[in-house]
């Protein structure tokens, strides 16, 4: 188990709290197009206000190759979170630790600050231990205690995910929590039937949570890109869709132990084909099998959507992670839009494993409370869901043992 906020008495105190505000952004304005990680903070964030404590918030924001590229300045993100809590919010742009500190010290109780990008310093990320060491103690010196809310980081060994964690009383704030207890759940002791549905374009990004998964579901549906390389495994001709050679004896190995663990494994029979990756190509639907050589599959196809639509409506457990077609352009999101559509339906644990599964229910603007559990850490989830150990959640648990 993990230790949580509730058990952490935050009255007067100074709290560093690692938050995941990695928002995308528009490349023409540089506006933030999805608030959704912001949103994600905010129970946190006042739960620690309500005891006056003081919020020194530390994120990353894409991948800065230096603290001169200012394109990933949080200064947008603390604007933003000012305006979500209706409160004003501080942010720190120095990344001098003296001058950071000053400024940290200045606050008042009950107020929140937002640091700059804390991927401005490139100790956050070193592979040298002993550097990410160094800026931890700086980070450290801000606060009395820290609390862990960044679910898309916990699986990232850095110096404001595990190293500060070491240095200070650490809990896990109701984020981490929460996403710490789905997981734990649907990998431990999941109610059966336990349904998976996995898309994405690239089966290799999977392959690890395909080898574990293997040994718990009872069905696995496979939908996205990644489908056509299972096509490609069992002889079908996929056209010009995505294949990843190098992985189709993999997937060979894969249906061969669903087939041996009496895992039912669903591929689609039939998919919307294209003739180029365009919003207005020509489409049509055809039979798998029956895939035009120069054409490219970029949803899955009604009958595959209905009997993934019929495996969902038998499930006590499901989950979901990646989207079953270019949902991006309406030509072909109907695939992805059922399967969120069947899980608002259901009555079993729905969980929705971040990244592009969750970008999909924001984009259809489908009512998010209808699901059990929207991650909000893609690479994270699919981490947990492999049964790797993630470093964040690790330092948590051996923290105030």
């Amino acid at each position: 188990m993990i230790r949580s906020i509730e058990n952490l008495d935050a009255q007067g105190k100074r709290v560093l709290l690692r938050v995941d505000f990695n928002v995308p952004l528009d490349k023409q304005t540089g506006e933030i197009t999805d608030d959704g990680r912001i949103q994600a903070a905010l129970p946190t964030i006042r739960h620690l206000l309500q005891q006056h404590a003081t919020v020194i918030a530390v994120a990353h924001l894409g991948r800065p190759k230096s603290a001169d590229d200012l394109q990933y300045s949080l200064a947008i993100v603390a604007k933003r979170l000012s305006q979500l809590l209706d409160m004003p919010v501080t942010f720190i742009a120095p990344t001098n630790a003296e001058e950071r500190k000053s400024e940290v010290l200045a606050l008042g109780a009950g107020s929140v600050a937002l640091l700059e990008n804390i991927r401005f310093d490139a100790r956050e990320t070193s592979k040298v231990s002993q550097e990410r060491f160094a800026l931890a103690e700086e980070l450290a010196a801000l606060a009395d205690v820290f609390v862990s809310d960044g679910f898309g980081v916990v699986h990232r060994d850095q110096a404001s995910v595990t190293d500060v964690a070491q240095l200070l009383p650490s809990f896990a704030g109701f984020l981490v929590a929460r996403e710490y207890q789905v997981f734990s759940e649907v990998i431990s002791n999941p109610n059966r039937p336990y349904v998976v549905i996995l898309g994405g374009s690239k089966v290799s990004d999977k392959l690890g949570v395909i080898s574990n998964l293997l040994q718990k579901v009872d069905v696995l549906l496979i939908g996205g890109g990644m489908c056509f390389t299972f096509l490609q495994a069992l002889g079908m001709n996929v056209g010009k869709s995505l294949v990843e050679a190098d992985f189709v004896e993999t997937v060979k190995g894969f249906i061969a132990q669903a087939q041996q663990r009496g895992v039912k494994l669903v591929l689609p029979v039939d998919v919307v084909v294209a003739d180029s990756f365009a919003p207005d190509a020509a489409h049509k639907v055809v039979g798998i099998g029956e895939m035009p050589q120069e054409w490219m599959g970029l949803d899955i196809g009604p009958e595959t959507r209905e009997n993934f639509k019929q495996e969902i409506s038998q499930a006590k457990t499901i989950v979901w992670n990646g989207p079953m077609g270019v949902f991006e352009f309406p030509a072909f999101d109907a695939g992805t839009r059922q399967i969120a559509e069947s899980m608002i339906a259901s009555s079993a644990l729905t969980v929705v494993g971040g990244g592009d599964s969750a970008a999909a229910i924001r984009l259809f603007n489908l009512d998010e409370s209808k699901f059990s559990h929207i991650s909000t850490g893609g690479g994270a989830s699919l981490e947990f869901l492999e049964g790797k150990e993630l470093p964040g959640l690790k330092v948590l648990e051996d923290s105030n043992a």
